[in-house]
């Protein structure tokens, strides 16, 4: 196997790496708007609502609580995005990456 693509099956591996991390904070993201969701329905049922600071819960406004949990939202949505657009340019990059891997084991085979 000669260098070149000994280079391209380590740039493999790290793009692999990398789309696997995006995968795993893309999940978090994902699990914490949906408490955001389940937060913001709750807010609306409640007659009094509390929000944790530090290590103590204290009574809130349920306008002020609302407003947090919106722009948590806004800002999980917008970091949501970035990683789908990383993990789209990862997965693409891996793909070329495997086509460029198989054509040369190919050619390596063919030569063999």
């Amino acid at each position: 196997m000669d260098k070149q693509t000994e280079e391209k099956i380590k740039e493999m591996q790290l793009v692999e790496q990398n789309l696997q991390n995006i995968l795993i904070q893309k999940q978090n993201f994902q699990v914490q708007l949906i408490d955001i969701g389940s937060a913001l329905e709750e807010i609306e049922k409640s007659s009094e609502q509390y929000k944790i600071v530090g290590p103590i819960m204290v009574k809130a406004e349920k306008e002020d609580l609302k407003k947090d949990l919106k722009s948590k939202k806004n800002l999980f949505e917008s970091r949501l995005k970035d990683l789908e657009k990383q993990e789209l340019q990862f997965k693409d990059r891996a793909g070329k990456l495997q086509a460029e891997l198989m054509k040369e084991f190919e050619q390596q085979t063919k030569s063999s």
